[in-house]
C-alpha cells in the first residue's frame, strides 16, 4: 500500500505525467525527453530518477546512450495510473512530436545500415540466399532493427529474430508491423545461451553480430546446437582491421576476424562442407567482409 501511495504522488506532478505516458510507446534517451516535453535535462534527469526509485522505468544502455522505458505491465497493482497517464488528452502535443522524433530516429537508423556499419554488403546476402529453398525455420542471431529479418522473412515459413537490445527489437517489431510480416518471432536473449530447443532450425543466420560478442566461439556452438543434422550456417564478418573508433561508436568487441580462425571454430562445433568467399575492398574503405557457409554434420 506504500508503495502504491507513493506512486500516486510521484504521479501527481504532470511533467512526471507526461514523461511517463511517453515512455509506455517507446524507449527514450534524455535528450530525446527533454526535446519532447521543452523542460530543462536537470529537470528531466530529476524525474526520471524519480520515476526509477519507485520501479515505474526501467533503463538500458544502447550504442552510448541510456534509454529509458516503462518496467511494469497490466499485472502490476500500479498499471491503472499508467493506463490513465495513456488515455489523457495530449494537451501539450507530445504524441505527435514523439511520432515525429521516432520517424527521424528510423530515418537515421537506416542511413547507419546503409553508409555507416563498416562492410555491410547486401549483394552477399543475396547470393547466399537466392540458393537456398524456402519454407525454412530460420534464426537470425543480432536481428539489430531487423532489416535481413524482415527481407528472410519473405521467403522462410518462419524466423527467430533474435537481439539483447530492446531498443532495437523495438524498432525491428515496428519494421516487420508495417512490412506486413506476421511470421518473425522477437527474442531478447544472450547470443550465448538462448533458450530455443536444440535441433530444431533449418538454417542461421549471423550477419556482422560476431564482433559485437564476447565469445565468438561460444556463439557458434549455439547456432551448432539449435540446427537440424544437415542445417545450414550463413556468417557474414570484416576482416581484421585496425579502426579502432568502432569499438567506441559502433560498440564491436574484435577488430575483425582472420577467416581460418572462425572455420576452425565451426569445425570444432560440428559444422562441415565450408566455403568462403572474400569481398575486395570497395574504394578507400579500410574494411573488408568475407561470407563463410557451413553445414551441421549429423
Amino acid at each position: 500500500m506504500e508503495e502504491l501511495s507513493q506512486s500516486f504522488r510521484a504521479l501527481g506532478d504532470p511533467t512526471r505525467l507526461r514523461i511517463l505516458r511517453l515512455m509506455a510507446r517507446a524507449p527514450l534517451n534524455v535528450s530525446e525527453l527533454v526535446s519532447l516535453v521543452g523542460v530543462a535535462q536537470s529537470s528531466v534527469s530529476h524525474h526520471l530518477g524519480k520515476l526509477k526509485g519507485l520501479g515505474l522505468i526501467r533503463e538500458e544502455r544502447q550504442a552510448g546512450f541510456t534509454y529509458y522505458s516503462l518496467a511494469l505491465g497490466p499485472e502490476d497493482a500500479r498499471w491503472p495510473l499508467i493506463r490513465l497517464a495513456r488515455e489523457a488528452a495530449d494537451e501539450e502535443g507530445d504524441l505527435a512530436r514523439l511520432e515525429d522524433l521516432l520517424r527521424q530516429r528510423e530515418d537515421r537508423q537506416a542511413l547507419n545500415e546503409r553508409l555507416l556499419e563498416p562492410g555491410q554488403s547486401w549483394f552477399l546476402w543475396a547470393g547466399a540466399l537466392a540458393s537456398l529453398l524456402p519454407a525454412l525455420d530460420v534464426a537470425d542471431f543480432g536481428c539489430g532493427t531487423g532489416v535481413l529479418s524482415v527481407a528472410i522473412a519473405r521467403w522462410a515459413s518462419r524466423v527467430w529474430a533474435i537481439d539483447q537490445s530492446e531498443v532495437a527489437l523495438t524498432q525491428a517489431r515496428e519494421r516487420a508491423a508495417r512490412e506486413g510480416r506476421s511470421n518473425i518471432r522477437f527474442l531478447r536473449e544472450d547470443l550465448h545461451r538462448l533458450s530455443l530447443p536444440s535441433g530444431e532450425r533449418d538454417l542461421v543466420v549471423i550477419s556482422q553480430s560476431l564482433h559485437h560478442v564476447e565469445s565468438p566461439p561460444a556463439v557458434l556452438a549455439e547456432a551448432a546446437r539449435i540446427l537440424k543434422p544437415g542445417g545450414k550456417l550463413v556468417l557474414l564478418e570484416l576482416m581484421p582491421h585496425d579502426e579502432r573508433w568502432v569499438l567506441e561508436r559502433l560498440g564491436h568487441r574484435h577488430l575483425g576476424f582472420a577467416p581460418e580462425t572462425l572455420e576452425a571454430s565451426l569445425r570444432e562445433v560440428g559444422f562441415g562442407a565450408l566455403t568462403r568467399d572474400t569481398h575486395a575492398r570497395e574504394g578507400a574503405s579500410p574494411f573488408r567482409v568475407f561470407l563463410i557457409t557451413g553445414v551441421k554434420q549429423s
